[in-house]
């Protein structure tokens, strides 16, 4: 689907969809475009407003006229803005995907969307409209590449959408960037989608490589790299699979030369049966998506890129795949890590805080970076505690903490604090190594994830992020179609937009 920006005048052709503020005489403000069509259709617009009986203009609400009297429109769509104070970024991306996914199921193909009732908006119609646009690609996210033979009226009709307004021509340049950002939010989706049979550690390594065609320096460590490096903790995770590991190492150096990096930290368990500790078979197929923190990386510097972010980032993913075998990990094998700390596994289902505490050693040690954030699905428990609704966010930095959370905020991607602290760290101590990689009695389990985390980042300033909830959805929300949701892209880029990048 194309996304465009022109001028507020009623289209030759296609459907039209207006904002339509709440008040006024009937319930419902029509802006200066409504107005038009409504004068051209002989009252047509505000006689169907009327016979909705209790549409109003409400947030939600939509009236449908089809092929209006005197226009060439196949139908318009009043859509309910609510109050236009409040009437924000996140509600325009909200309009532009439900009338992109409602009209693609139509049979049109082209669409137009306006604002058009703009009096009250607080924030300026060009950010606005460019966040439809923005919605609406999101939204009509797709993943068909295994459909064979899907019948044609069953896939979207929509070609075109045109976003109407005055300010078109800085729309258009704000939509630039934003549609970039929802081209690696795409990319990320896809990478979670695709399934584990195509999708492994070399091929997930083989994509990330693909970045190198916007400037990021890319590396690839294999097998011979890490046991060189010492990553025991991470070697002994992929032993059970003929798939070999490989840590991916990314760097986007748009910032000063010699400025230390921001960075990224991905778990990428490409598949995850659990091991000799093996998952239960009921729900086992959604466990491709266990790499699902490698792709918001991935995603992300991809984004940076694109946008040709003036920061200096690195963003470092270690892929594995973790399944059961003769040569596969033992509940109670010790491993050595990277760090030297050595780690007795009591649960081979407990690898990706073994995969990420290497790759977390490799980057501060390597890098030196402002600070670290990992992204994983690294627990069940964190959905037990937060749902789907939010991801978890442990720390042991104030400031980066509330910066990941007002950026979760703005990008509809949300977070919620959760707790650390020595009582919870006690709990992961070992009798016969440095320490264990599950608790005991499989309480605060999210949380003791993250204490067995911050063992590997010293003093540098670090944030968790545990997405096992966030990552794939059940149910289509309006900008997120259910599925692989590329959840992180969005919140990284937001955080180093605001907070990181040179003036």
């Amino acid at each position: 689907m194309k996304v465009s920006f022109a001028g507020t005048t009623i289209p030759s052709e296609g459907a039209l969809a207006l904002g339509v503020a709440k008040g006024g005489k009937l319930g419902a403000t029509l802006g200066p475009l409504g107005s038009s069509v409504d004068k051209k259709s002989k009252g047509a617009v505000r006689r169907a407003i009327k016979a909705a009986g209790r549409f109003e203009g409400d947030k939600g609400q939509s009236v449908e006229i089809l092929a209006p009297t005197g226009t060439r429109l196949s139908r318009l769509i009043l859509v309910g803005l609510g109050k236009p104070e409040d009437f924000d970024t996140r509600a325009a991306e909200v309009l532009g995907a439900n009338v992109a996914r409602r009209v693609s199921a139509t049979g049109d193909t082209k669409v137009a969307i306006a604002l058009d009732a703009t009096k009250g908006f607080k924030i300026d119609e060009d950010k606005l409209s460019a966040r439809v646009g923005f919605g609406a690609r999101l939204g009509s996210y797709r993943f068909d590449r295994y459909r064979t033979k899907e019948k044609p009226d069953k896939k979207p009709s929509l070609k075109q959408l045109t976003v109407l307004c005055e300010a078109n021509v800085a729309a258009q340049k704000r939509f630039a960037i934003l549609d970039k950002l929802a081209d690696s939010v795409s990319f990320a989706r896809d990478l979670v989608t695709e399934p584990p049979n195509v999708l492994f550690p070399k091929s997930l390594a083989d994509q990330a490589e693909t970045l190198t065609k916007l400037g990021i320096k890319v590396e690839v460590l294999n097998l011979a790299k890490l046991q060189k490096l010492g990553m025991g903790s991470l070697i002994g995770v992929a032993q059970g699979s003929t798939h070999e590991p490989y840590v991916v190492v990314m760097q986007w150096n748009g910032g000063k030369a010699g400025a230390a990096p921001v960075a990224f930290i991905g778990k990428g368990v490409t598949f995850d049966s659990g091991g000799l500790s093996l998952k239960p078979a009921s729900g086992m197929e959604e466990m491709k998506f266990d790499m699902a923190g490698s792709a918001a990386v991935i995603g992300t510097m991809r984004a940076l890129a694109a946008r040709k972010a003036r920061v200096n980032a690195v963003g470092v993913v270690g892929l594995v795949e973790n399944m059961p075998s003769a040569n596969a990990q033992r509940p109670g094998d010790v491993v050595t890590s990277m760090s030297g700390q050595t780690i007795e596994v009591l649960n081979t289902d407990a690898e990706g805080r073994l995969v990420l505490a290497d790759v977390l050693w490799y980057a501060k040690e390597r890098f030196k970076p402002v600070f670290m954030v990992d992204l994983a699905t690294l627990t069940g428990a964190i959905i037990v505690a937060l749902g789907h609704n939010q991801a978890g966010l442990f720390s042991n930095n104030d400031e980066l903490a509330t910066r990941l959370v007002a950026a979760g905020d703005t990008e509809g991607e949300k977070l919620w604090r959760m707790p650390l602290g020595d009582d919870y760290d006690k709990d992961i101590d070992s009798d016969i190594a440095d320490m264990k990689n599950i608790g005991t009695g499989g309480k605060a389990g999210s949380i003791i994830g993250a204490q067995f985390l911050q063992r590997f980042v010293g003093e540098t300033a670090w944030a968790h992020l545990d997405i096992a909830g966030t990552a794939w959805l059940h149910k289509d929300n309006p900008t997120v179609p259910k599925g692989a949701t590329g959840y992180g892209v969005r919140l990284l880029n937001r955080l180093v937009a605001d907070h990181y990048e040179e003036k």
